[in-house]
């Protein structure tokens, strides 16, 4: 789950000076090596062979100001450049600034109404449903097997393409890992402004309309910076950065509401602090609220009350410390019902572990005091160091590593009763009562889970069903770390009342096809009649939502023609999920990490002609 975990990056080359490369060589077999070099099918760092894909910008940048920064802390700027030319077999790109997309000039405003079509942020709605009612999505099931590639858009120097765009008044907003947020028109791909920021967006972006008028956009990057964007101009109104921990990180999208901006903050120190010299571990998740006017902090609470504090030592002699974790994934789910938050956590880190990691957690909105909790998995502290041959930071009661990476959906049961139901890398799904502290309704086991396993980044709930897609990535145990080709999959649509298996969609395998696997990891989409769900093999298809019917599918690993000039590829589909609005469905194509193919693109979809 962790995409961040392990993102460093790399593409072969031997255009550079030998001194280059060997000062390089020394530097990443002291810093790199232990990780990337493993054979161990469970380490989560990418191996050489599948770095391949990435630039020198991308891998100086991961290792400067990015999740590796840790790693590499100390080096100087000349030392993270040697390893960044070892690795890629080049030097920086030094693209040029101006994009051939851009927008005619004289194009201000929104192209259509603000309270149109759209879809904002991670979930489409407070309550995080990925569902898109009909007058919204503009697509019909009779309709879906008439969508055609209209327009793609490539990401520069990326092999991932991990942040879901939003798309409010005709204009699209999406983050990727160039250090930049886009706007570009929504029927078009033209680019009407890009916004620099310090470390790459991975989490959709929310939009909001302040009381003076001001259209604004809000998101936030790998460092744990928010932003405030005006929508329109791309500048910025505010910055505020809300966790200093080295390892912290916004993958969840910001939330706004009443006035008031929502974020989870998460980290990659499950990763960083498997290091043996590194006093693991320190950092805990929070939820932070911030006036979306100015930025100012109104509130700040920690998924673990405890500080960290010294607990024992590893066997070199490096002080360790806990509890730690309960990382925060993904979006906030919004009750105005009862002026709550929600929020779903990942597992602990350190001995001791947390009564409220893997877990559902409450918040009063206004004073981000905690209600309740609901833990799905006791006991579960991990980090990667317990897949490695070096396990000194492993905790000594580990854990299986089975975290929430999704968001909590909050529905309207047909009884008059509510529920909170979500998905976890156990490959369980559960029901809880949001009205009486988190009591669980019921829980129903669609996969065999494991770390990256059941379901992981995103669900959809219509009035009747949870959709959920189910991941088990496994890899071949000979050593090679490739995908297996035959295991993991399906979709499941779950009764939202009992929990019950109403509709499914076997695994569908994938042959010879290279760098593939039939998990599907990637978020679910709804609209009405239609399921929509995204596969590790690069396949995104579309199921009636009633009986599975297969309506329409479309492999998106090749080349692409792109709007804005950049060479792009699709790939494996993985984190975030397709969205529909206003008759067009819009999908990031391409995602390296765990094996999967490579990929650097954003594609847009309309209905053709009969």
């Amino acid at each position: 789950m962790k995409l961040g975990a392990a993102i460093a990056v790399i593409l072969i080359g031997s255009c550079l000076p030998a001194t280059a490369q060997q000062g390089g060589a020394a530097l990443y077999a002291q810093r790199c090596a232990q990780c990337h070099d493993s054979t161990d099918a469970n380490i989560r760092a990418p191996s050489r062979a599948a770095l391949q894909s990435r630039s020198f910008d991308e891998v100086l940048g991961a290792i400067t100001t990015g999740p590796m920064a840790s790693f590499a802390q100390g080096l100087s700027n000349d030392e993270r450049a040697a390893i960044a030319s070892l690795v890629t077999g080049k030097a920086a790109s030094h693209a040029a600034a101006e994009n051939p997309g851009q927008c005619a000039q004289g194009e201000t405003g929104f192209p259509q109404p603000i309270d149109g079509p759209r879809w904002n942020g991670w979930g489409a709605d407070l309550n995080n449903s990925r569902f898109q009612p009909a007058a919204m999505a503009g697509l019909t099931q009779d309709k879906v097997s008439r969508l055609r590639l209209k327009w793609a858009f490539g990401f520069p120097g990326a092999s991932i393409a991990f942040a879901q765009p939003t798309v409010i008044g005709g204009l699209l907003f999406v983050g990727g890992t160039d250090r930049k947020v886009h706007a570009l028109d929504a029927k078009t791909g033209c680019t009407r402004w890009v916004f620099p920021t310090e470390a790459p967006v991975r989490a959709a972006i929310n939009f909001a309309t302040m009381d003076n008028g001001q259209p604004v956009v809000f998101f936030g990057d790998l460092l744990a910076n928010i932003y405030a964007v005006n929508a329109t101009t791309g500048m910025l109104i505010w910055k505020s950065r809300i966790e200093d921990h080295l390892a912290a990180r916004i993958t969840g999208a910001p939330v706004f509401y009443a006035g008031v901006v929502y974020v989870g903050v998460s980290s990659i120190e499950e990763a960083t602090g498997s290091r043996p010299t590194y006093q693991c571990c320190t950092f805990r998740g929070s939820v932070v609220a911030l006036r979306a006017e100015t930025g100012a902090q109104v509130w700040k609470t920690y998924t673990i009350a405890e500080a960290p504090h010294p607990t024992r030592t590893n066997a070199i002699g490096t002080q360790l410390f806990g509890p730690a974790g309960a990382s925060v994934w993904s979006a906030p789910t919004i009750d105005v019902q009862r002026k709550a938050l929600y929020v779903a956590t990942s597992n602990s880190y350190a001995d001791p572990a947390t009564d409220t990691s893997d877990a559902v957690l409450a918040f009063d909105l206004e004073t981000g005091k905690m209600l309740w909790h609901q833990q799905a998995t006791p006991k579960d502290s991990f980090v990667v160091a317990c897949f490695g041959t070096d396990q000194s930071n492993c905790p000594e009661d580990r854990g299986p590593d089975h975290d929430f990476g999704q968001s909590p959906i909050l529905v309207n049961l047909r009884d008059g009763h509510r529920a909170l139901v979500i998905g976890q890398k156990s490959g369980v799904v559960h029901a809880l009562d949001p009205d009486h502290e988190g009591k669980v309704l019921w829980q129903t086991r669609i996969g065999q889970g494991g770390p990256l396993g059941g379901t992981e980044w995103g669900s959809a709930a219509d009035q009747d069903r949870i959709y959920v897609a189910n991941s088990d990535v496994r890899f071949l145990r000979d050593g090679s770390r490739r995908l297996n080709s035959s295991e993991g999959g399906g979709l499941f649509g779950l009764d939202l009342a009992t929990g019950k298996i109403a509709m499914q969609v076997a695994p569908v395998a994938c042959g010879d096809r290279p760098q593939c696997s039939p998990a599907l990891s990637a978020a679910v989409t709804a609209i009405p009649g239609v399921v929509f769900s995204g596969g590790v093999s690069g396949f995104l298809r579309a199921y009636a939502s009633d009986d599975a019917k297969l309506l329409w599918e479309i492999d998106t690993a090749r080349d692409y023609s792109t709007v804005n000039g950049v060479p792009a590829h699709g790939g494996a589909m993985d984190g975030p999920g397709p969205i529909v609005v206003d008759g067009m469905l819009y999908v990031n194509s391409g995602y390296a990490q765990w094996g999967g193919l490579p990929g650097n693109v954003l594609l847009a979809f309309e209905v053709g002609n009969p």
